[in-house]
């Protein structure tokens, strides 16, 4: 990291907060970051700003949504690493820049765009890139890649559900049928008129098993004897999510993440009170 002037973290606009590897901000060690909101294409406008607003708020960090279509954004990428890192700039030097992210969040499609030629091999299996490599952007800039990294173990049982549902993580990491009757809640209780317009239903059922079953029976998704066929239909539901074929989503706000938070920091509090408390009973016991 000591090579390193500014970490730019690519992140899932549809998820920024599970897309976010907490192992980013330890080995950033206090460097300049610039988070990129990847697949905005696919995200809720609304829900996108506003996670643009929050992370614009953040000491040394800056954030801008993009697609890999927008060549105008992707040249502004460059020129904001040149801000974060002046004296390097002003010393005619070449910015140098890591790029970190979780798999499949379109790493290897961004280095490509500032490439300008493709050399970063691109796939929708994640995890394709397997080893660190170093380029020189276009606007030269000296980049450096890292395999996708995911954390050891994903602590919080909706960010895994989120990854598995938007394709960041392989089906095979989760229970298939599971992760679609979540992203089945999800919809019913974020963008209902996208599943009655979409599946065309006449109501949404209020448990997120029926859901999915009700979307089975409309597309056919059915065993001998009308059963809904849960596999078939868990995979039409997590494809069309995943394409855009719902409309444009995001799976997370800022105000979840900011609640989630405050309970972790009071969950913190409670824990080291009853760390002190068991110390100091411990230190009475002894001074007996």
């Amino acid at each position: 990291m000591d090579e390193v002037d500014v970490i730019i973290e690519v992140l899932d606009a549809r998820l920024p907060q599970s897309s976010e590897n907490p192992l980013v901000d330890t080995l950033r060690k206090g460097k300049p970051a610039l988070k990129l909101l990847n697949k905005s294409d696919l995200a809720d406008d609304v829900r996108t700003q506003e996670w643009l607003d929050f992370f614009n708020g953040l000491p040394d960090t800056r954030a801008m949504a993009l697609d890999h279509t927008q060549k105008k954004l992707i040249n502004r990428i460059a020129e904001i690493c040149k801000q974060m890192a002046p004296a390097r700039s002003e010393a005619g030097r070449p910015v140098r820049a890591m790029i970190m992210g979780i798999p499949n969040v379109g790493k290897s499609t961004l280095i490509n765009a500032l490439l300008g030629r493709k050399i970063a091999k691109v796939g929708n299996e994640p995890a394709v890139t397997k080893s660190q490599t170093r380029f020189t952007t276009k606007n030269g800039m000296a980049l450096s890649d890292t395999p996708g990294i995911l954390w050891p173990k994903i602590a919080d049982v909706d960010s895994g559900y989120r990854l598995a549902a938007s394709g960041a993580i392989k089906d095979t990491a989760i229970e298939h049928e599971d992760v679609a009757i979540f992203a089945a809640g999800f919809m019913r209780d974020d963008y209902p008129q996208r599943l009655t317009e979409r599946f065309k239903l006449k109501e949404i059922p209020e448990l997120a098993e029926e859901v999915l079953d009700e979307i089975g029976r409309r597309r056919g998704c059915l065993r001998p004897g009308g059963i809904v066929d849960r596999n078939k239909a868990s995979t039409l539901l997590l494809n069309e999510i995943r394409s855009g074929k719902l409309g444009k989503l995001s799976f997370e706000t800022v105000a979840e993440w900011d609640e989630k938070r405050r309970l972790a920091e009071i969950e913190r509090l409670e824990q080291e009170r009853l760390a002190q408390e068991a110390q100091d009973e411990k230190n009475e016991g002894s001074n007996k």
